[in-house]
């Protein structure tokens, strides 16, 4: 159990011990509810049989037996049972990268153990543990509260009620009984219910399914989920596409069956060309590329919730972030200290922390001004810089008057023991502070030239104001008091040490940094300078959040276009902010944290949410998760977001060139005459090169040398890159004339149809191994991609070395010199397919040079 907590310093609270949590977590299990049963392999494996590729296998396995080929009907059953591994293993591969993201991906707890607070996996909470709620945060488990300071929370996802409910902490002592959802409830928090205002501490008494929601998600893993619509419209397009080669595989079944007679041939030629021609591989690849997309995201500490945001991040024309955590180190330390009147004789604080005796009263009044318990980074460095003193511990909050728009500074009212009036600590932005304490201009004019200096400096300046009111009833604006001025503190968060050169590879691929921040306009520039951010010319364009209020919505969507800074900015803006660079055409990347960033997150083309110290709302609303809070993080996510549209393309492409040739060929002798070039079997073992050759070798492959030097693509998203799909069809009819040409040459060479069949299908092998190298980004890091192209030409070696596999095939070993001719070939194609790659790309880049961004609307 943990200790009764002190209702003015939480601070005092113990909670659970180590040991005690791990003990309870042995008894109670993760606070996890129940998860949806993965899907046994017998269901996987009839999900494989229905597909349109797996029939026509099946169809032609069923007629080899019964005409009693039974060396071709045992091949095909191996090749059958080979490409359905295949599909299993990359299923399964698949399922464990997304088991993998939802264990990243879990829910976040704030609790206090061993007197200490700790951040751990929300699964990891045990009835017993203290949790602390904040507002925007998702409560983790089921508890009852033990202290409550202006608590609401939003149950609207148990009750259907939208309205917030008003929490207090319970009067009753342990032990406590949790109360259903409702009217009878005041005291408890439920699992899943939004903190919308206030803080409050909770014990926790139900985890798991034994949680309301537990209760609730039990019902719901009962349930299976269906396709994404991306799966859905993949999947209506391949079947769609399979009705019509069915279409045109009867034609050639009748044509060829009354034409020659043998309908047997006819059948096999059939189904042989309605395999070559069906890409049943799209759904497949774009399922991988997506989940283990995600999956190497996460590897670079950026959690994907949304899977579009994967092709969306490579066109990013503009990323706008925070300052605080993202690109600083969010490391707060008090370094100068002003009082009124000497403001511009101030103190430097060493590392060591010390001040002299009359910056008692400044340092005082900062610390009545923050939280007891403080987890704002300036907050924690001014509690640090109190030296370890007890500052009026026995003092009791009034009342608190949080900062707003129009003011930027917060006021908390303090009731002293042995004094007749109430004591009034205030501190925020320093024109907010002279605002309130009514300076004549002056000295109003001394305290913005004395911030000024500071903020050149790259400093966080803050002023300090004392107020006193006689006890009773509190004014509901903080105006209606008196205030005194009493001096400045500045704060430093040194820029992290790896934004510069994060900052220098967004300018090389065309991204613009817009920085928005709440700092005061000087120090906002100078740590935009510090960071790198700016023109290429070294302007640096600043606005501040009140000349953004006034603006109207032309100005403001002219403005953005210069402004890389904008100073006193308030959440509210960043909504407006976003409108105005997407009705100018870009493509926005937003950063938040808080409650009311989610509108600008959800708004934003892609919309980044800080995993650290960002509250889950901002993480619900956003397409993706930053759990270090790194700008450098982000920037990773931007260049691996490139490599995945990239990869997709290459691998859809190369869909679509690799069926040109196998078609063609299948289809040559039914137009021209002649004996069968494709049997079934044949084009089963090029489906076993092509599935792993573009789910998992293109998938593998790395990043283009150019991929963050290059300018974010422009216009709607393609399949098949900024060139569209012509370049592949090219290098598909290249590829087929290729193959053609030694089919013909060896038809002359020799009357022997088997023999002729080796060197078409080695050929078109060969061809397709040089189609797969011509796309690879270079280099030899692409492991999965070599192994996929050595492996195949071991095989196909094997195949026309060995008797038994040439007989299984129907081939014949050709002699040495047409193999060296066929090899020739397949040598020369990929030189040839390499051009046509090469001038694909020049167009593509003379395209994107010349072609304007789109206006907005």
């Amino acid at each position: 159990m943990s200790a009764v907590p002190d209702p003015v310093n939480p601070g005092h609270m113990v909670g659970l011990s180590a040991e005690q949590a791990l003990a309870l977590r042995q008894t109670h299990g993760p606070n996890a509810l129940a998860t949806q049963k993965t899907r046994p392999l017998w269901r996987s494996a009839l999900e494989v049989a229905r597909e349109p590729m797996f029939l026509l296998l099946m169809a032609c396995l069923v007629l080899y037996f019964l005409i009693g080929d039974w060396q071709e009907g045992l091949a095909l059953s191996v090749s059958v049972m080979a490409v359905m591994g295949i599909t299993l293993v990359q299923e399964r591969r698949t399922e464990r990268a997304l088991d993998a993201l939802k264990d990243l991906a879990s829910p976040r707890a704030l609790v206090i153990r061993d007197g200490l607070r700790l951040r751990i996996d929300a699964h990891e909470l045990v009835p017993g543990d203290l949790m602390v709620l904040l507002e925007g945060d998702r409560v983790p488990a089921d508890g009852v509260l033990v202290q409550a300071n202006n608590l609401q929370t939003d149950e609207s996802l148990l009750t259907g009620e939208s309205l917030p409910v008003d929490k207090q902490a319970t009067t009753l002592p342990a032990p406590w009984s949790m109360a259903p959802p409702g009217d009878a409830s005041a005291c408890c928090v439920f699992s899943g219910a939004l903190v919308v205002q206030g803080q409050g501490f909770a014990q926790v008494l139900a985890t798991g399914s034994h949680s309301e929601i537990g209760r609730i998600g039990g019902v719901l893993s009962l349930i299976e989920t269906g396709r994404t619509p991306l799966q859905k419209a993949t999947r209506h397009m391949v079947r769609r596409v399979a009705a019509g080669v069915l279409v045109l595989g009867v034609a050639v079944l009748l044509v060829m069956g009354l034409t020659r007679g043998d309908w047997v041939q006819a059948m096999l030629a059939a189904i042989a060309w309605s395999m070559a021609l069906l890409p049943e591989e799209f759904p497949v690849v774009l399922t991988i590329f997506l989940a283990l997309g995600a999956w190497r995201m996460s590897r670079r500490h950026v959690l994907t919730r949304r899977m579009p945001a994967l092709e969306t991040l490579g066109a990013a024309t503009v990323l706008c972030v925070d300052k605080t955590g993202t690109l600083t180190e969010n490391r707060m330390r008090v370094t100068r200290l002003a009082l009124a009147g000497e403001l511009d004789q101030d103190w430097s604080v060493d590392e060591s922390g010390e001040w002299p005796p009359q910056f008692g009263e400044l340092v005082e009044l900062a610390v009545l001004a923050s939280r007891r318990d403080p987890f704002d980074p300036m907050e924690i460095a001014i509690h640090a810089v109190k030296q370890g003193r007890a500052l009026h511990d026995d003092w009791t909050l009034a009342r608190e008057y949080p900062l707003t728009p129009g003011l930027l500074a917060v006021s908390r009212v303090w009731r002293a023991p042995g004094i007749d009036h109430l004591v009034i600590a205030t501190k925020g932005a320093p024109e907010a502070i002279a605002s309130l304490c009514h300076l004549p201009d002056p000295q109003r004019q001394a305290l913005l030239a004395q911030v000024q200096r500071m903020a050149e400096q790259g400093l966080r300046v803050l002023g300090v104001a004392r107020g006193q009111t006689p006890v009773g009833p509190l004014a509901e604006s903080v105006h209606d008091f008196d205030f005194e001025f009493i001096g400045l503190i500045a704060l430093a968060d040194p820029v992290r040490a790896e934004v510069p050169q994060a900052m220098a590879q967004c300018r090389q691929a065309g991204i613009r940094i817009i920085m928005i921040t709440g700092d005061y306009p000087a120090t906002a520039s100078s740590i935009a300078r510090q960071a790198g951010i700016g023109a290429a010319d070294g302007t640096l364009g600043c606005l501040t959040g009140a000349e953004v209020a006034q603006m109207d919505e032309a100005t403001l969507r002219e403005k953005m276009q210069a402004t890389h800074v904008i100073a006193r900015a308030t959440p509210q803006l960043k909504l407006r902010i976003v409108r105005a660079l997407q009705a100018h055409g870009e493509v926005v990347a937003m950063t938040g944290d808080g409650v009311n960033d989610a509108p600008a997150l959800r708004a934003a083309d892609i919309g980044i949410a800080m995993g650290g110290r960002g509250t889950d709302v901002a993480r619900e609303a956003a397409d993706l998760v930053v759990t270090d809070d790194r700008f450098s993080s982000i920037v990773e996510a931007i260049r691996l977001g490139r490599r995945i549209y990239a990869n997709l393309t290459k691998a859809c492409g190369y869909i679509v060139a690799v069926h040109i040739p196998i078609a063609g060929l299948a289809m040559w002798p039914v137009l021209m005459g002649g004996p069968l070039m494709l049997l079934p079997i044949h084009v089963a073992f090029l489906e076993l090169m092509i599935d792993p050759a573009c789910s998992i070798a293109f998938e593998a492959e790395p990043e283009e040398a150019r991929a963050m030097q290059e300018p974010p693509r422009r216009g709607p998203t393609s399949l098949f890159g900024a060139s569209g799909i012509w370049p592949w069809v090219w290098q598909g009819l290249l590829l087929l004339l290729g193959v053609l040409l030694v089919h013909e040459w060896a038809r002359r060479q020799s009357d022997e149809v088997e023999v002729v069949r080796a060197l078409s299908f080695s050929t078109l092998v060969l061809g397709n191994m040089a189609l797969i190298l011509s796309r690879r980004a270079g280099g030899l890091a692409n492991h999965a991609m070599w192994a996929v192209v050595t492996g195949t030409g071991l095989v196909l070696g094997l195949i026309l070395a060995w008797p038994l596999l040439r007989d299984l095939f129907s081939l014949a070993l050709p002699e040495v010199q047409a193999a060296a001719a066929c090899a020739l070939v397949g040598a020369l194609l990929w030189p040839a397919l390499m051009l046509v790659r090469h001038l694909g790309s020049r167009e593509r880049s003379v395209d994107s040079r010349q072609s304007p961004r789109p206006a907005g609307p």
